[in-house]
């Protein structure tokens, strides 16, 4: 019997039923559903994970945080502990009277350590199992049947990087999470996590918060034009210095103005919008923060489209599609769709398809493409919404450049010289089928120079400067691609614990005090820790395990050799450390304003004495005796929002593994 194990049960399923042409039967082993098939007098089973089923950890003897310095960390031993017992022990059952073992988990590191992980449990139970390793890019009938009918071998060097990223993780953040939130008296559901992506991930949300605080607005003035032609036709125009930055300036050249203009200059041109670039991790969160969704709702419902067989891997930097994809074939496939007949048709009819090319090529996985018809009537709305989008990002890529007509003027008005931008799209191409794509046309009509105008309209207007927006996930992705901070399988997940420690409300990404606090204080203490450049260079190690340039133990090694040095420093300034920290612990206390009348005091988050539940009361007590309840349960995060209904101050529950919820403090 040949025993194949995928990452997911959803993704097991399928491919049982692609290889058995339907045929397949199913069985529970301890409760875990395996699925069973004859082909070419061959038996199968088909055994489904949950993701890893091992996590490092530390022995029990490093459990108590109280007793175990923080540093003992650093070069203690480390373990591979069960997290899915039941799915360990089904496999180690069903390997039994396997003969062979099929690996076919994800293809990159996490998935190459979880199938490496899988098959070492399998042959510790039956040594005589010989394992080959199935790789594919998209669960459809073509892709499944060509990586079974040649499969390969697992990559050892590759899922020892993964290894490698789990130990590493493991002793920064262990360690370091440890002594912040000892020196903080930070422990059990309030400890200050602070890890080796998550930290300097963080400091790019604090740096831009503080530097919305620290931008100092400055006024500038703007003068406005409306002429219009002797034909009839109006347009606006601005004045070419775009911002005066002292009023009399702008008054001035305000007060010149007659009211006639000629146009002393006139241009028109004709330019390419070129398509967008196929589409790989970092756009697809990025396009799907622009509709609303989280980086990890992104990621999620791309994982369930994968998983269903509708778009190929979601998880990938590649921007080049292969040879190997045959484009012509997808986009016919798509015409079967009424939702997409008319992309397919408008594709089809060119002579010949030339996609667009991104900069990145690698050669792991294609980038982000349908691989099948799906129905809306099928799929949730959000499901729906994520896959037209990434049907009409391919399609746009198959597509030619669109045109646009653009007529830049200058206008003289008694000595004031006004700018004209007008454009518009004159031929569609990709942008007719990518609404995603935002034009709005500007009307200039065509001008000659020496054309007498009229001025009908002008005025003047004060403004001030803007300070930087904060990141919203989709851009912090993009950030932290640049920067080298995490993987294109990790980056959403990092903004998601960032989110559930309490140390960011999400879209767009704002920091708590407590935040601001503990990056201010690494800044000061350790920078390397709040640095993406320790990060980026571990990463590049890490690539050198996959390359075969380097061994797991001496990356591992390496990092530990940079953690002593950071907490040299972090164990000599504890005391400073701790005041720093702690007084940002006690802002974020602060829930708002109290609401009763004449009270000046603020509504702070309390413990009470007697029964040791958290409350919300006012800080003016005695004085003042305004309280409100909470729940006792969950990570209670303060905010600036209100209650749309009666203007009450707002707070954010966070449950592990529930959605985070939003309370108004008003009963």
């Amino acid at each position: 019997m040949k025993l194949i194990v995928s990452e997911k049960e959803i993704a097991a399923k399928r491919i049982a039923k692609i290889l058995a042409g339907n045929g397949a039967g199913d069985e529970k082993v301890y409760g875990v559903p395996v699925h069973h098939f004859k082909s070419n007098g061959e038996d199968y089973k088909v055994i489904g994970l949950k993701g890893h089923i091992l996590k490092v950890d530390y022995p029990k003897k490093f459990a108590n945080w109280f007793k175990v310095d923080p540093a003992v960390l650093i070069d203690a031993e480390i373990e591979k502990a069960p997290i899915q017992k039941m799915i360990i022990k089904a496999l180690k059952k069903v390997a039994v009277d396997a003969s062979e073992v099929i690996i076919a988990t994800d293809y990159d590191r996490e998935g190459e350590l979880i199938g490496y992980d899988a098959l070492q449990i399998a042959q510790d139970k039956n040594s005589n199992l010989v394992s080959t390793r199935a790789k594919f890019s998209a669960i459809t009938p073509k892709d499944i049947n060509e990586a079974f009918a040649k499969p390969g071998k697992i990559d050892i060097n590759l899922a020892f990087a993964g290894r490698a990223r789990q130990d590493i993780d493991l002793i920064w953040g262990a360690t370091l999470t440890r002594f912040i939130s000892l020196a903080t008296f930070q422990v059990r559901d309030k400890f200050l996590s602070v890890g080796r992506v998550q930290t300097p991930t963080l400091a790019l949300i604090v740096d831009r918060e503080l530097e919305i605080k620290d931008f100092v607005k400055t006024p500038y003035w703007e003068i406005g034009a409306r002429f219009r032609t002797s034909g009839g036709e109006e347009f606006e125009a601005a004045h070419k210095k775009k911002k005066f930055t002292k009023k009399e300036d702008a008054e001035a050249a305000y007060s010149r103005m007659g009211e006639k203009g000629k146009v002393i200059e006139a241009k028109e041109s004709i330019k390419d919008i070129r398509p967008p670039t196929p589409l790989n991790t970092t756009n697809l969160i990025m396009s799907g923060s622009s509709m609303g969704f989280t980086a990890s709702r992104t990621i999620n419902i791309a994982e369930s489209l994968y998983m269903n067989g509708y778009i190929s891997y979601p998880r990938t930097d590649n921007t080049v599609y292969p040879s190997t994809i045959d484009l012509a074939a997808i986009v016919k496939m798509l015409g079967e769709s009424p939702h997409f007949s008319k992309l397919s048709k408008a594709i089809l009819s060119r002579e010949k398809i030339i996609p667009s090319r991104g900069k990145k090529k690698t050669t792991d996985h294609p980038p982000i493409h349908p691989t099948s018809v799906a129905s809306k009537e099928r799929l949730k709305a959000d499901e729906w919404k994520l896959y037209e989008l990434i049907v009409r990002r391919f399609a746009a890529t198959l597509l030619p450049a669109a045109k646009m007509k653009s007529m830049a003027a200058k206008i003289d008005v008694n000595g004031e010289v006004f700018v004209a931008n007008g454009s518009s799209i004159i031929e569609e191409n990709w942008t007719g089928h990518y609404p995603y794509y935002k034009h709005k046309d500007v009307f200039v009509p065509e001008l000659k120079p020496g054309q007498e105008l009229t001025l009908i309209d002008r005025a003047l207007e004060g403004k001030e400067t803007k300070p930087p927006a904060r990141y919203s996930q989709g851009k912090l992705v993009q950030k932290m691609e640049e920067l080298g901070l995490g993987t294109k399988a990790t980056r959403h997940s990092i903004i998601q614990t960032l989110a559930n420690r309490g140390y960011v409300r999400p879209n767009p990404l704002e920091p708590s005090e407590k935040a601001i606090a503990v990056i201010k204080m690494l800044k000061k203490h350790a920078e390397k820790i709040s640095s993406p450049g320790m990060t980026s260079e571990l990463e590049m190690y890490m690539d050198g395990i996959v390359n075969g340039d380097e061994t797991r133990e001496e990356v591992v090694d390496r990092s530990r050799d940079m953690l002593r040095e950071v907490m040299t420093v972090l164990q000599k300034e504890k005391e400073e450390i701790s005041k720093e920290i702690k007084k940002g612990i006690k802002e974020d206390s602060v829930v708002g304003k109290c609401t009763n009348e004449g009270c000046k005091g603020d509504l702070i988050v309390r413990i009470a004495r007697a029964s040791k539940k958290r409350f919300i009361g006012c800080n003016a007590y005695p004085e003042c005796k305004n309280t409100f309840s909470l729940p006792q349960k969950g990570l209670l995060v303060t905010g600036k929002d209100l209650c749309k209904h009666c203007q009450y101050p707002m707070v954010k529950i966070i449950n592990k593994g529930r959605r985070p919820w939003d309370l108004c403090i008003n009963p």
